[in-house]
């Protein structure tokens, strides 16, 4: 390492600068993704309380209930204002309002998160996002039946919730090159499954104890773990004296062999080398016109519609569906669920290994979508026959769904926000990410209200909704696919 300033976070100051100094590139590297993988399951654990307590706020009334074959009188009374028949329709209007905020707030996030510390900025959005979950849990135990209450705080928590994902994306972007990135986010964004999995695990274990506690345990582990944010994280390799990952240019294989690089590839690395470190930030509107943007967000806002209804309803769905003939309690179906997320762990991690393999996100995207259509079909048709049906059949269905789903908003956009267009400026990551995630958000709103409507007529009709999102998402990335494939045959024609 050579020796520079380092510029460090408070937490380093309990370590000599020369000891620091001798750290080798990987230490950080894995440094770097242990806190913010960390930092993002505890926002997604923070996240999954509101589909563990549906179920107990919102119990089915008779009339929905003799539709789905259950017996009313096994259900609590549930929470005003979520009690009676419209129950379901405001549990989706709270999931309305949080995902909204979230959308709008995540392309201000990125707009901000490139020309701020990405440490502070991080931290702040945790704290007040812990500080938001644990209000909302405190609800409980002061009698508050004001559904202007849950939205005022669902809004605010989904403002500074979307300071998250442009943060993390960006800190991970600077620090990893383009050639393994699909494997290695693909890995790293298993930190949504198994924020999801935590959350599950923690607010179902205490719900019994008094719905509150289901908001209170997520939303004090994001405070510790956003203490660790501010302590420890570098958000560059230059903050500790390392040179920042440069741009990977293609060559041709007579280049390789001679050692020589185009012209035009010298120049585009020159004008990298300027662009790397820059204070200058991309434009917003020059974000969106950068090649692939703008279809992969549109993409995204279908994909991670059906993302995240199964993260709002999965609980509840298989609360009210039986299973082998027998209704689980809310802990059980809080658990189950989680299996869901299992599959998005192996899926984030399968989708990002075959795109780097085949050098081709947007073919191994429309692969997965492909086969999560069967797999949601399957899963509606058969998951009650048995509890083994059911676990495999979720496990496919979380796979397939979330795989294109974590390629997105991982892999792609560091790719789209690092590509040649961006001049190798680090600081297109964020304002990227975001208008990739914010647009997803927008779908993420959407679907969970839908749900809540489409519920009471019947859960075909939800499965039928999310089907179809997954066939447009599909038609988004076919030009990107089929361009991709044109590529990859004419490298091996002219080979």
């Amino acid at each position: 390492m050579e020796s520079k300033t380092l510029n460090l976070p408070p937490g380093f100051n309990l370590i000599s600068a020369t000891k620091i100094s001798q750290k080798p590139l990987f230490f950080f590297q894995m440094l770097v993704l242990f806190i913010t993988f960390l930092s993002y399951a505890s926002f997604h654990a923070s996240r999954k309380p509101p589909s563990i307590v549906k179920s107990v706020l919102s119990p089915k009334m008779e009339s929905n209930s003799t539709k789905l074959g259950l017996n009313s009188t096994q259900f609590d009374a549930g929470w005003a204002p979520f009690d009676g028949r419209r129950g379901t329709h405001r549990l989706g209007e709270l999931d309305l309002a949080f995902l909204s905020a979230y959308s709008i707030g995540m392309y201000f996030a990125g707009h901000v998160g490139d020309r701020i510390d990405l440490r502070l900025f991080l931290g702040f959005g945790m704290l007040g996002s812990g500080l938001c979950t644990v209000v909302f849990g405190l609800g409980y135990w002061f009698r508050v039946h004001k559904l202007g209450f849950f939205l005022a705080v669902q809004i605010v928590s989904g403002l500074v919730q979307s300071i998250g994902w442009p943060c993390v994306v960006a800190v991970v972007g600077n620090w990893f090159g383009k050639s393994k990135r699909g494997l290695i986010m693909g890995v790293w964004n298993s930190n949504t499954s198994v924020g999801n999995i935590l959350g599950s695990i923690v607010a179902s274990s205490v719900l019994e104890f008094g719905w509150g506690w289901s908001f209170v345990l997520p939303g004090i582990l994001i405070i510790v773990v956003g203490i660790v944010v501010f302590m420890f994280l570098v958000v560059r390799p230059e903050d500790v004296g390392f040179e920042t990952p440069g741009m990977e240019i293609e060559m041709s294989i007579e280049d390789t062999e001679t050692g020589k690089v185009e012209e035009e590839d010298e120049v585009e690395l020159l004008e990298a080398a300027t662009f790397v470190g820059s204070a200058n930030a991309i434009g917003f509107l020059d974000a969106w016109r950068l090649p692939g943007v703008a279809p992969y967000a549109f993409c995204l806002f279908f994909s991670k519609l059906v993302a995240y209804t199964f993260l709002y309803w999965l609980p509840f769905y298989i609360r009210h569906t039986d299973v082998a003939g027998v209704q689980l309690s809310h802990k059980s179906a809080g658990i189950l669920s989680t299996i869901f997320d299992v599959g998005g762990v192996i899926g984030g991690i399968s989708a990002g290994y075959i795109s780097d393999k085949i050098d081709a996100r947007a073919v191994t995207s429309i692969a997965f979508l492909f086969f999560s259509i069967p797999a949601l079909i399957l899963y509606r048709l058969f998951g009650s026959i048995s509890m083994y049906t059911n676990i495999v059949l979720m496990f496919l269905s979380g796979l397939f769904v979330n795989g294109p789903y974590s390629l997105i908003t991982t892999a792609v956009a560091a790719d789209l926000g690092t590509q040649s267009f961006a001049k190798g400026n680090s600081r297109a990551l964020a304002t990227v990410t975001a208008i990739i995630d914010g647009t997803g958000s927008v779908g993420a709103a959407l679907g969970p209200l839908l749900t809540g409507y489409i519920s009471t007529r019947g859960w075909n009709s939800v499965f039928a909704m999310l089907i179809v999102s997954i066939f447009f998402a599909s038609l988004f990335l076919i030009h990107l696919a089929k361009a991709e494939i044109v590529s990859k045959m004419n490298r091996s024609t002219s080979q």
